[in-house]
This record gives structure tokens, C-alpha cells and sequence, in this order.
């Protein structure tokens, strides 16, 4: 086994490349062959495949303690790289925390967004860009993000009630708006702090507030998304071995929720529905990434033919779209 765990990348350098998909997962060998070629992405680390499946073998705290010294390291990397620090409510680094297997497994595990936050940090944040409502909506996502993925809150089956939805479903309803980031920061900062109640309520404990806890917290939460049952099910469909396990990629945040001229999205190099080679994508502005899957909002597309192939399926006539 590779004595290595963590591979770090950023600034147009990788200790990865293309070549390892076996070592990084697809992610993990991508976002490091993007810095080799140029493309600017946000520094931060992979962790093996192999770890995952030491992380089975040997369990969470065995493994924490294997990788403190190596991500440690690679948090200071990035650090330096995004000239903030991790858990400083002056100048804070804020990371996403991704699963990525060498094969292909959309949907199937976890991400977490916006981790690193607590109540000294995003007041902190607040400061430092004087946009409460990107920071205390940033918080909520976390909080709920964090519920569902670590702390084992989120629904079994579709029929289950989310309880942070049903939280946000209230708070939208006493303030008379129909979409989330329409919200005021006032019902943001409650629904932070209804969420963590919820939390407390269903789990007896509290909400980590410590940003290197909640690190740790969501790198075990993803080798464990590995072993779901969606992701379980979606290996034997496809004939991927269980013992290829998944990597981690922690990055530094990119935020499309810091208002009206900022916006996430998803493109592919080909129709994903016919295999046609057309680039094509969709995009929300003033969004996070999970909300352009998630249905509530109509996402728009990235291209001209993409929209106009969407007004066709959905009967508007070209007088209608002038």
C-alpha cells in the first residue's frame, strides 16, 4: 500500500495527476491535472482510496490518528494559498469536503459545503465582506448539511420528513416567501439556530463548533458514505468492486450565494441524455450547488442552443421567447 495518504494541489502545481484514478479517485486525479494544464481551480487536498478502506479496517479514530499529521499539513498548504486561516473569525478559510471514486457515482455519496463555520466565524465573515446574507445563509446550509451527512439526520427513505425542511418550510411561511434566498438574514440566523436545536433534540448532542472537529467529522462521514445503501445498490448495477473505496477532496470554498452577480453550475462535454458532442449546462445565480439539483428552482442554460432546445420542450414559441 502507498505510505503516502495525502496529496495536495493548488497554485498550478499537484503532487497528482490524470494517471492516478485509482490513487485519488476521479476527482482527486482531475482537479491535479487541472493545475498542471492551467485551469484555475481552489487549492486544497485529496485523500486515497486506500485510506478508505484502512478506515474500514482499522476505524475512525485509528485513522484520525494516522492523518493528523498529513492533513494538518495540507490545511496549511492551503492556508497559505488562500492567504486566510481555518477556524480564524478575523481573516477564516472556509473548505467543501467531496467523495470521488475512480469511477463515475453521481449522487450516490456525500458532500459537505461551508465547512469551518461557527457563530465567532461568521460574524468574522460578516466583517470582512459586509454581506450578511451570503454569510448566514452559508451558515444554515452548513448546519443542515452537516445534520444530514455527519450526524446522521437526514431521511431514510423519500417518504420521511426532512426535519431542516420542514424548519425552513415554517420559517418561509411566517415570513411570506416562497423561495430560500429570499429570506431575510434575521430568518437565516434563526433557522441556524432551530437547526442546531433540532440537533440537540434528535442526536443529545451539540453542534460541533470546534472547525478541526468538524473537519474530521465529515472526511469519516464521506469514507462512510462509501458504504450507504445507495451507494451499495448503485455499485452492483454497475460492477464496481467495493474494494476500490472512495478519496476526499477538501477544497477552499467558492461561493455562488454572494448575491446576484455570483451563480453555480454543472456543464458536460456531451449530452448526457443522447451522447450528442455539445457542450451544454445549467446555471442558478445567487445559488449553492445542491439547489441546482434540487428542483425547487429553474435552473437557466449555459448556452444559446441549450435554451432554445428548453423552450421547445416546454412549448414556448419563438414569439414568446422574443
Amino acid at each position: 500500500m502507498n505510505e503516502k495518504r495525502v496529496y495536495t494541489f493548488g497554485n498550478g502545481q499537484a503532487e497528482g495527476n490524470a494517471s492516478m484514478r485509482e490513487v485519488l479517485g476521479g476527482k482527486g486525479a482531475n482537479l491535479a491535472e487541472m493545475n498542471h494544464i492551467g485551469v484555475p481551480v481552489p487549492p486544497g487536498f485529496t485523500i486515497t482510496t486506500d485510506t478508505c478502506n484502512e478506515y474500514y479496517k482499522v476505524g475512525q479514530e485509528k485513522i484520525v490518528e494516522l492523518l493528523t499529521d498529513e492533513v494538518n499539513a495540507a490545511v496549511a498548504h492551503t492556508e497559505k494559498l488562500m492567504n486566510c486561516k481555518f477556524g480564524d473569525p478575523k481573516n477564516p478559510l472556509l473548505v467543501s469536503v467531496r467523495s470521488g471514486a475512480r469511477a463515475s457515482m453521481p449522487g450516490m455519496m456525500d458532500t459537505i459545503l461551508n465547512l469551518g463555520l461557527n457563530d465567532e466565524v461568521a460574524e468574522g465573515m460578516v466583517e470582512k465582506t459586509g454581506n450578511p446574507h451570503f454569510v448566514y445563509d452559508s451558515y444554515r446550509r452548513f448546519v443542515q448539511m452537516y445534520g444530514d451527512v455527519v450526524l446522521g439526520m437526514k431521511p431514510e427513505n423519500k417518504e420521511d420528513i426532512d426535519p431542516f425542511e420542514a424548519i425552513i418550510e415554517k420559517v418561509k411561511q411566517e415570513q411570506g416567501v416562497v423561495l430560500d434566498k429570499d429570506l431575510s438574514v434575521e430568518s437565516l440566523k434563526k433557522l441556524v439556530e432551530l437547526f442546531k436545536k433540532a440537533i440537540k433534540e434528535q442526536t443529545g448532542s451539540d453542534f460541533p463548533t470546534d472547525p478541526k472537529e468538524q473537519l474530521w467529522g465529515a472526511i469519516c462521514a464521506v469514507f462512510r458514505s462509501w458504504m450507504n445503501e445507495r451507494a451499495i445498490l448503485y455499485r452492483k448495477m454497475e460492477g464496481i468492486p467495493d474494494e476500490w473505496g472512495t478519496a476526499v477532496s477538501v477544497m477552499a470554498m467558492v461561493f455562488g450565494n454572494m448575491g446576484e452577480t455570483s451563480a453555480t453550475g454543472v456543464c458536460f462535454s456531451r449530452d448526457a441524455g443522447n451522447g450528442e458532442n455539445l457542450f451544454n449546462g445549467e446555471y442558478l445565480i445567487n445559488a449553492q450547488g445542491e439547489d441546482v439539483v434540487a428542483g425547487i428552482r429553474t435552473p437557466q442554460q449555459i448556452t444559446k442552443i441549450g435554451s432554445q432546445r428548453w423552450a421547445e420542450r416546454a412549448g414556448i414559441s419563438e414569439e414568446e421567447r422574443a
